[in-house]
């Protein structure tokens, strides 16, 4: 199986020191994994080194088939081409439209034809459930709502991987629910890749898969 991330011998440090130690796992291209672990133990730093945000100090970090270790800048735009990306506080532009915030993403990333954004994007937010909100302000949508926003711009050019950092994290039981059963259609429908970073244990149980733990400064698989 063709592997989408491949880690060996990763170190990773923050401000304060080392931080993340001899990382070696991979993942399978289409393959749906969590990523879990305490507040603080390394979760969204190696979700950053993964999409070339944050620096590895030493090893060898193979991502969408790009070597991430000691990446060119220059080269950063191609690899995030690959990859879409879910925040846990949405990160929307609050003073554009839905259709506006997936708009800048295609213009920003080439896209010249005007209508064939115009069709990218409702054909994505149809995906993701809210083609009727195309014309909402943030400020309007529920947090729900805003997350499925989130989604469609992490979907919107058609990424071979989505690394998903506590997409649930400010969201009720019921609407965290909603989004883990669209990322898992996603995931199965489309055959993109997923690494979910979350503590949110009963959605783990009720939508089961791999499961990774940040813990003693590593990452070990969980049984």
């Amino acid at each position: 199986m063709e592997k989408i991330i491949d880690l060996k011998n990763v170190n990773i440090s923050h401000e304060d020191g080392p931080l993340l130690s001899d990382v070696n796992f991979s993942m399978d291209r289409g393959e749906f994994v969590y990523l879990i672990g305490k507040s603080g133990a390394g979760k969204t730093s190696l979700l950053r080194a993964l999409y070339a945000d944050k620096d590895i100090d030493s090893g060898l970090a193979l991502v969408c088939d790009t070597d991430v270790t000691n990446i060119h800048k220059r080269k950063i735009p191609q690899l995030r081409r690959k990859i879409g990306i879910v925040f846990q506080n949405f990160r929307l532009l609050n003073d554009r439209t839905v259709f506006e915030n997936l708009n800048f993403v295609l213009r920003a990333t080439g896209w010249k034809k005007k209508e064939a954004r115009e069709e990218q994007i409702m054909k994505t937010l149809n995906a993701v459930g809210i083609a009727d909100k195309a014309h909402s302000m943030p400020r309007c949508l529920s947090e729900g709502e805003q997350q499925r926003v989130g989604i469609a711009r992490a979907l919107i050019n058609n990424p071979d991987l989505i690394l998903a950092d506590e997409p649930t994290g400010n969201l009720d039981p019921i609407t965290s629910s909603e989004i883990m059963t669209l990322l898992t259609e996603i995931n199965k429908n489309s055959g993109v890749s997923m690494l979910i970073s979350s503590h949110d244990f009963m959605m783990i149980d009720q939508f089961p898969a791999r499961v990774l733990c940040c813990e003693n400064g590593t990452i070990v698989s969980h049984e």
